[in-house]
């Protein structure tokens, strides 16, 4: 299939799918007027893709894990996107961490704002 029936399928723009396929994320054969073609497996992929994307992990990290995907059966590959995942969801929490900090900091100042209004009114 052509990029834009990719497109289509995925809801991916085509801007998207090539920057996907710049950073290595995802391949496609040429013809010879040089479009893009990609197998229907592509489809998944780029649901994949995305998915890793909406959790938070950048392109360098996807390409990184996934390997895994493609070859579950090598213990070196499952091994290394298994500590990169790790390190990544040992990321997230971090942030989810410094993120509550914050919340509960500004809950603080809504707090006392808000006492702060009641004694002028």
């Amino acid at each position: 299939m052509r990029i834009g029936e990719l497109s289509r399928r995925t809801g991916v723009s085509p801007r998207s799918l090539r920057y996907y396929e710049a950073q290595g994320l995802l391949t496609s054969t040429r013809s010879d007027a040089g479009q893009r073609h990609y197998s229907d497996a592509e489809v998944q992929r780029v649901s994949l893709i995305r998915q890793l994307f909406e959790a938070g992990l950048s392109s360098r990290v996807i390409a990184m894990v996934l390997p895994c995907v493609e070859t579950p059966g090598d213990p070196g590959v499952v091994e290394f996107a298994f500590a990169t995942m790790k390190r990544e969801r040992d990321r997230i929490d971090a942030e989810i961490a410094h993120l509550t900090e914050t919340r509960d900091s500004l809950d603080l100042l809504l707090s006392a704002n808000s006492r702060h209004q009641a004694k002028l009114a």
